[in-house]
């Protein structure tokens, strides 16, 4: 079966950075795109950054702060975050579209648990 595996996170001043890394473990034949989104009390979660077929789009608040990496071999990617404001704080998670390895591949969706990010001084 199935799953991602979400880490980094944490707390950290305003202006520092932080690195989030999320892994499609399990039944995946191939993957397809990862996105990150977040969420933060009172909102709607939004759609931060995504990676499909080797081209990153990022949400105009998060241009030129925030990089997602291409996905590797190990269906890992990295989203690099720097230069982080208050407004950046929420749970942060992660979106994978994959096929999977049965004998007729069929469209996976996943989610990863989430990770908070907090910035404050």
């Amino acid at each position: 079966q199935a799953r991602l595996v979400e880490s980094g996170g944490g707390l950290v001043q305003p202006g520092g950075s932080l690195r989030l890394s999320c892994q499609a473990v399990g039944s995946i034949y191939q993957m397809i795109s990862m996105a990150w989104y977040r969420q933060s009390p009172g909102k709607e979660r939004e759609l931060v950054t995504s990676i499909y077929m080797g081209t990153p789009n990022y949400t105009d608040s998060v241009k030129g702060r925030f990089t997602i990496s291409p996905i590797d071999p190990q269906n890992t990617a990295h989203l690099e975050m720097n230069s982080l404001k208050p407004e950046d704080t929420a749970v942060y998670y992660c979106n994978v579209d994959a096929l999977d390895d049965s004998d007729f591949p069929k469209n996976l969706e996943l989610w990863g648990q989430g990770t908070l990010v907090a910035v404050s001084s």
